[in-house]
Parts: C-alpha cells; structure tokens; sequence
C-alpha cells in the first residue's frame, strides 16, 4: 500500500515504483487506473506503441468519440492532438470541455498512462500547474513542462467509473 496523502495516481505509482525497484531496473511504467474495470488487455498493450519514438515521455490511449452525449460531458476527458498517424496523436491539450471546435472527430481520453521512468521522476518533482488546478487533469502538468505526450487510437473504450450510474454498469457487466 502507498501513503494516503498522494495528490495524483502518479505519485502513487511513482511511490510503489521506487519501494519495488531500488535498482532502477525497471525502465517503464504502465499506470492502469482502478476506474476502468472492463478494460481489455490488448488496449493496454497498445499504450506502449508510442514509444517506438524516443521522443515521447508519456503515452498514452483515446478512441474517436461516437455518442454525441459523450461530446458536451465534462467527465469525458478530450484528447486534443496532431495527427503523426492513422492511429497516433501528439497531444497537444486535454480538456473536460468540447474540443477543438470545427468539422472533424474529436477523441475520448482512456485514463491510462506508460511513463518512462525518466518522465515519471520528472513529472512527480513538478509542482501542479494552473491548468491542470482548473481543468483538474494531471496531465497539463507534463504539457505545461514541454513533455511529450502521444496518444495510440484504440477502436473501443472502457468502461470508466466516474458516476453512481457508471457503478451500476460496471457491476451489471463484470457479475456476467
């Protein structure tokens, strides 16, 4: 178990990283959040794509979004990003709001983070940023700082539990 006084699951990780290899053997961090219960292992396999380039710090995944609800929901995370790819962005922003304005798809953030481990020491020393205070999205912090986030376009999203409701078809789908 990690402290209790963690502001983000980064420096969590970050914790249990450094009490499980002392060494600093291990040279890259998969962050799998405990609010996306459904997700397929080969999406997670994905979020490590990105780092075919060694410019990137941080990888990480979204899918095209298809629900227009999904569109205008604050606690769906936009990806806004530069295509490098039919199926990779360099992110450029994350928001809770609709974005970027204009024809064109706009990108569900899966809340699932690699790091390398240089990136992940970086990033934990950094202090919160204003835009990641306001948007309350821990990754501003890294853009803010120049780091380099690029994102793997997946085909399905999880299931992400952030409302009661969210709850409810969780457990409908995990108790089949």
């Amino acid at each position: 178990m990690t402290r209790a006084d963690h502001e983000t699951g980064s420096d969590r990780i970050f914790e249990a990283l450094t009490i499980l290899d002392p060494g600093n053997s291990v040279e890259t961090i998969v962050n799998v959040q405990g609010d996306l219960p459904t997700i397929d292992p080969l999406i997670i396999g994905a979020a490590l794509k990105p780092f075919e380039n060694a410019a990137v710090d941080i990888a990480t995944l979204c899918v095209e979004i298809v629900r227009d609800e999904e569109k205008t929901n604050p606690n769906v995370v936009k990806l806004v990003g530069s295509p490098l790819s039919a199926t990779r962005l360099r992110a450029l922003y994350f928001t809770r709001a609709t974005a970027p304005w204009g024809e064109g798809p706009l990108y569900h953030h899966i809340g699932l983070y690699a790091y390398r481990r240089a990136a992940l020491e970086r990033f934990v020393a950094l202090r919160p940023s204003p835009l990641e205070r306001r948007e309350r999205l821990e990754q501003l912090r890294a853009l803010e700082a120049g780091m380099r986030i690029d994102a793997e376009i997946v085909q399905s999203v999880p299931l992400g539990v952030d409302t009661p409701d969210d709850l409810e078809r969780a457990r409908a789908l995990l108790s089949n």
